[in-house]
């Protein structure tokens, strides 16, 4: 699990992407299609068409880091296709790394107790 650090930032490309793309391809689609600087520190994830692979760019002071992870089976849970970015909490990334629903977090689920018997 990768576990990023307090504070920083996290985006989600909304858009699937062309998997055969590197790490300059993604800092050019960054910088050019999202808007971002994707040399100041920031986490941007994204995901393949079929949903079942992601890759994370990243900077970490001294170069781009690229991060690849396929799930074994499954998918990960993704907001509806359009163009732009989205913000995630910390919380929220580490749950979509795992493949869990992400959009569930910060729902609060509250189950009526049973009686003991």
């Amino acid at each position: 699990m990768i576990i990023p650090a307090q504070g920083l930032r996290i985006a989600l490309a909304v858009r699937p992407v062309d998997f055969r793309c590197g790490h300059d391809a993604l800092a050019g689609l960054v910088q050019n299609t999202l808007g971002l600087d994707p040399h100041s520190g920031l986490i941007v994830v994204f995901r393949s068409k079929r949903a079942d692979r992601l890759k994370i760019l990243l900077w970490d002071g001294t170069g781009l880091v690229l991060i690849y992870k396929r799930l074994g089976e499954g998918h990960f849970e993704w907001p509806r296709i359009s163009d732009g970015v989205l913000r995630l909490t910390r919380t929220q990334f580490e749950t979509l790394f795992d493949g869990l629903n992400w959009k569930r977090i910060g729902e609060r689920i509250v189950t009526t107790p049973t009686a003991a018997n």
